[in-house]
């Protein structure tokens, strides 16, 4: 059991998928510093200062006991502003990522030259036709 465990932590598929998880959550600590550090302020301030997290419905206020009960739907925008963007980052980077790799070029099939694999081929159709 223990070198089927080691076939299969060690297989390529599965070293990749960590390194890319791994990369990825750095990657994603990246983006929302970007995000919440340096996007979000000006939009902020474009949209007059608003900061999202203070827009809530209040359900219930609060008792002295009892933290008041509220939809913070302020945050909710804000998230979804966050995944606009980073999908447009990412859209961007992976756009620019294709721009760079080669075109692969196109490779002409080769056409048999042979009487036989000429007649072979049109053996072929008429079997299909019919």
């Amino acid at each position: 059991m223990l070198k089927e465990f080691k076939a299969f932590a060690m297989k390529g598929n599965v070293v990749d998928l960590a390194v890319a998880v791994i990369i990825g959550g750095a990657f994603g600590k990246i983006v929302a510093s970007f995000i919440s550090n340096i996007v979000m302020p000006p939009i902020g301030l474009l949209l007059g200062g608003v900061d999202f997290t203070d827009l809530v419905i209040i359900l219930k206020d609060a008792t002295e006991t009892n933290a008041a009960v509220t939809i913070d739907y302020g945050i909710f925008i804000g998230v979804v502003l966050d995944f606009l963007i980073i999908a447009f980052i990412i859209f961007m980077a992976i756009k620019g990522i294709n721009s760079l790799k080669k075109k692969e070029e196109v490779k002409p099939v080769e056409v048999p030259k042979t009487a036989e694999d000429i007649l072979l081929l049109r053996e072929i159709r008429d079997l299909l036709q019919k």
